[in-house]
């Protein structure tokens, strides 16, 4: 298993590394091109994705500077201790949208419902791809509570994978 994780993450890390707006230009160009999309048109589709992606992370962090001052204000004049901003799901989703490693968790959702087709476990064809970043947002979850408490590599990497294998197999099991 920690062999299959290395070459992963060295296979990955690349393509990782030039972040999230990046890689979704190339996946939606790629795919489009697959379904028979005229080159120009993918491009641009991938284009505007991108741009749309980075826009609202450019948009999320200017909201958040521009709150802070008058939620410190808010605390200051009410004495209210509010530690967490409940912002809704769907920055939740931007941002998880955001990260490179949700394609990579996009990717073994895939290769699990392929498997679970060709082993006729399931006889759905899971192409709702957006809803996968119920799945991502734990892996990414584990990545950032591992990173920050001295957990392993290896051990996170290897839960993250168990996760969503086992979330995956959930998931497409209830489709059936």
């Amino acid at each position: 298993m920690d062999v299959i994780i290395e070459l992963a993450n060295k296979l990955f890390k690349p393509i990782l590394d030039m972040g999230g707006p990046i890689i979704m230009l190339i996946i939606l160009t790629v795919l489009a091109l697959l379904f028979g999309v005229k080159f120009s048109k993918a491009l641009e589709g991938g284009i505007k994705l991108a741009i749309a992606l980075t826009g609202i992370g450019a948009i999320i962090g200017m909201l958040n500077g521009a709150f802070s001052a008058s939620l410190a204000k808010f605390v200051e004049n009410t004495g209210i201790q509010l530690n967490i901003t409940d912002v809704g799901w769907a920055p939740l989703a931007t941002i998880t949208w955001g990260s490179a490693w949700t394609l990579y968790f996009l990717l073994i959702m895939l290769i699990v419902n392929v498997v679970m087709l060709a082993m006729k476990k399931t006889d759905t064809l899971d192409v709702d791809i957006f809803d996968i970043w119920h799945l991502s947002i734990t892996g990414l979850l584990i990545k950032w509570y591992a990173d920050n408490n001295g957990v392993s590599k290896e051990f996170h990497s290897s839960l993250r994978l168990q996760q969503l294998f086992l979330l995956g197999f959930l998931k497409l099991s209830t489709l059936t």
